[in-house]
Order: C-alpha cells, then sequence, then structure tokens
C-alpha cells in the first residue's frame, strides 16, 4: 500500500493570524519518525508527491508524512499584507508541528525557500529544534545572496533578467488578483530553462508552471523581498547535531553549487551530494536519490 493510499484528506489549520494552510497527512499514525516536507518558493506541497509515495518503501517500515501549502501557494490563504516572509514561513512551521505533530521525533526536510524555512526556524524557535528535531534535509537550497541571482548567465544578461524580474515584482505586489495568471502555457518555456536541468519531463515543466501561476500575487511579491533579504549562513549553526543532508544539482541556476558548498562549510559533518544534469526541482528529476537521502536521515534519526 503506497503512502498516497494512506493519504488523509487534505485539512485546513488556522494559524495563529488567521491564515488557513493546506496540510496533508499520510502513513501510519504510529510510525517511530514523522518526516515533515516543505516546498520552496511559488510552488506546493506536491512538489513533494514521489517522495511522499516512494518514501515507505525505501524506509522498509512505517513513517508519518506531514507536508503542507505556504500561506500564499497552492490551497492555502493568501498571505496577509506584512506576512509574507520567510521568518513567517518559520513561525507557520512551529504552528503546524504543534497542531499536527505535537509528540515524538521529527526529520524536516525542506526544498528551495522550504530549506530557508528550516533556518528560520532555527532562529525563531531553536528549543523546538533541540527538543524535536532529530534529521534535516536541505534540498536545493540556500544559506543567502539571493538579491540579484547570476543564474548562470553572463554579468549583463544576470542585471537584464533581474531588472525585469524587479518590475515584475512590483505589478504584482499592487495586484488584486488569487492567481499570478490565468494561464500558465505561456511561463512553460522560461519556467523548464530557470527551474529545470537537462531532458526534463514535459508534464513536470507544465505542472511546475501551473504552481507558479496558481500563486498568490501579491504573496509571489512579497516571499520574493524576502528571499533577496534571506540571510542565514550563521543560523546554520543552530541547527541540531543531527543527521544531516545537503542536495544540490549541478544545473542549479537558482540555487546554484557555491551556495551549497557555503552551506557544507557550515555544517561539515553533514552529508553533501551533487546531481549531475539536474537543475533546481530535485524532488521531482531525481526524486528517488532525494527520496533515498532522507530515508537515510530517518532511518538514522530511528537508532
Amino acid at each position: 500500500m503506497t503512502a498516497q493510499q494512506l493519504e488523509q484528506p487534505t485539512r485546513l489549520l488556522r494559524t495563529s493570524d488567521g491564515t488557513r494552510l493546506a496540510v496533508d497527512e499520510s502513513g501510519s499514525p504510529d510510525a517511530p519518525v514523522t518526516v515533515v516536507l516543505i516546498h520552496g518558493w511559488t510552488l506546493t506541497r506536491h512538489t513533494w508527491d514521489r517522495v511522499t509515495d516512494r518514501l515507505p518503501s525505501a524506509l522498509g517500515g512505517p513513517v508519518r508524512i506531514v507536508r503542507f501549502d505556504h500561506r500564499g501557494h497552492g490551497d492555502s490563504d493568501p498571505s496577509p499584507a506584512g506576512t509574507a516572509t520567510i521568518a513567517q514561513c518559520a513561525d507557520d512551521l512551529a504552528e503546524v508541528i504543534s497542531e499536527r505533530v505535537p509528540e515524538g521525533p521529527i526529520v524536516l526536510a525542506g526544498h528551495s525557500m522550504g530549506g530557508m524555512t528550516v533556518m528560520a526556524l532555527a532562529e525563531r524557535h531553536p528549543r523546538l529544534l533541540a527538543e524535536r528535531v532529530s534529521g534535516v534535509a536541505l534540498v536545493a537550497t540556500s544559506s543567502g545572496g539571493l538579491s540579484a541571482p547570476g543564474l548562470r548567465l553572463p554579468d549583463p544578461l544576470a542585471k537584464v533578467f533581474n531588472a525585469g524580474e524587479r518590475k515584475l515584482r512590483a505589478v504584482l505586489a499592487r495586484s488584486s488578483g488569487r492567481r499570478v495568471s490565468p494561464r500558465s502555457g505561456w511561463m512553460r518555456p522560461g519556467l523548464r530553462w530557470l527551474l529545470f536541468g537537462s531532458r526534463p519531463a514535459a508534464a513536470d515543466v507544465a505542472e511546475s508552471a501551473d504552481w507558479v501561476a496558481g500563486c498568490h500575487p501579491a504573496s509571489f511579491a512579497g516571499f520574493r523581498q524576502s528571499l533577496a533579504e534571506h540571510e542565514r549562513g550563521a543560523a546554520l549553526a543552530g541547527l541540531p547535531a543531527v543527521p544531516t543532508v545537503i542536495l544540490a544539482g549541478l544545473s542549479d541556476r537558482l540555487c546554484p553549487l557555491p551556495h551549497a558548498r557555503r552551506m557544507s562549510e557550515k555544517l561539515p559533518e553533514a552529508g553533501f551530494y551533487l546531481y549531475g544534469g539536474a537543475g533546481h526541482m530535485l524532488p521531482m528529476e531525481r526524486a528517488d536519490e532525494v527520496t533515498d537521502r532522507i530515508a537515510d536521515v530517518t532511518r538514522a534519526a530511528q537508532v
């Protein structure tokens, strides 16, 4: 029986400021460890679908999996004004844990902004990490230096791209709509280049474009500003001394190899895994490998 077959209906969790977050739970409620999967900017909890399906088999035993949509993303409510920040994501994660995983060891796996959310959790909720977190996976993420990404482009082209992105962000910040775009097809070529490595599946590109198009516009803009301000290299030292892995795609344009190396230098005991030909969407592009590394950390957390 797969994790999908054991999955409970999506439920809404109302946070302390009234924002409702869509939360999925799957697997065995009696499992010794709960894995909490945290998605990236403009994406949704479904980024983790393949990992959720594969993880029980990879572990060869029961596991409970919790994943949720950040505010302003997927099926969650839009972000109230001023709350589209990574710090708020960390507070939301703390509330999800308190409400849905009130006891037992936890493994946190964060992709992109999800990994940054784990770093912010270390800043804002250090006791929670110290007492509950038994493993960490940082997937295609960064500890800082995102204000003007190079995107693996020549400097003049990167400057043009970033200038255009800032203008788009300003337009979206003023939008009163509920979606970035009513259609996603026009986004696919650009997102294929931006998010994926070599030879991505067309269905993966299309699905990712749907997620980006469905993001709340003002939340899109607010979180992009928070990403630009994200500097949490020091927060890595606040992660508990538990089994940890850092995963990076060698073709990632958004969180490229130097970002992963900086995190590895801050966390020298962490496993460090690189994937040739893979871009930013490792949970989709390298689902088996990402699942195996999360399984390694989860298995170690059970010892």
